[in-house]
C-alpha cells in the first residue's frame, strides 16, 4: 500500500489557484516539482506510488502523483529534497486538517478517497459546499 505525504499549500486559496499557477509553470516549460528542506527518510516508500495531498485552506482538496523524490544541493551547499509532481491535479473529498509544520506521512488508510472513486463528484456544486452537505448527510 502507498505511503503518501501531506503538505500546507502556503499562498493558494483555491484548487484553481494551484492549477493556474502550474499551468504556468508548464507553459514555460519547467517541470513541476516542490522544493523543501527535510528529505523524507521513507522515500522509496513515498515515491513507489504516493502522492502529495495538498492541504489548502485547512482542508485536504487535491493530491498530485509524485513521480520521484530526488536529493538536490542549493548554491550556498544545503541540501534538500525535490518532490517530483505529475501534471494532474486530483480533486480528493474535502476534509479539514490542522495546520502544521513541514509535511508530513500519511498512510494510505487514512488519506481521503478521491472524489471520483468515491461517487461524490458533483460539477454543479463546488467542492466546499460538496463537503458541507456530506457532512450534514445530504450527499
Amino acid at each position: 500500500m502507498a505511503l503518501h505525504l501531506m503538505k500546507l499549500c502556503v499562498g493558494v486559496d483555491t484548487v484553481e489557484q494551484l492549477e493556474r499557477s502550474q499551468a504556468r509553470r508548464l507553459r514555460r516549460g519547467a517541470r513541476l516539482f516542490h522544493d523543501t528542506r527535510m528529505m523524507p527518510k521513507r522515500a522509496e516508500e513515498v515515491a513507489d506510488g504516493g502522492s502529495l495531498y495538498w492541504v489548502i485552506r485547512g482542508r485536504f482538496q487535491v493530491r498530485q502523483a509524485i513521480t520521484e523524490i530526488s536529493q538536490e544541493t542549493d548554491s550556498e551547499g544545503r541540501s534538500f529534497a525535490r518532490l517530483h509532481l505529475d501534471g494532474t491535479l486530483v480533486r480528493v473529498l474535502p476534509r479539514g486538517q490542522r495546520p502544521f509544520q513541514g509535511w508530513r506521512y500519511l498512510e494510505a488508510a487514512k488519506a481521503p478517497q478521491d472524489l471520483v472513486s468515491a461517487g461524490a463528484e458533483n460539477e454543479d456544486l463546488p467542492p466546499d459546499m460538496q463537503a458541507e452537505l456530506r457532512a450534514l448527510g445530504i450527499l
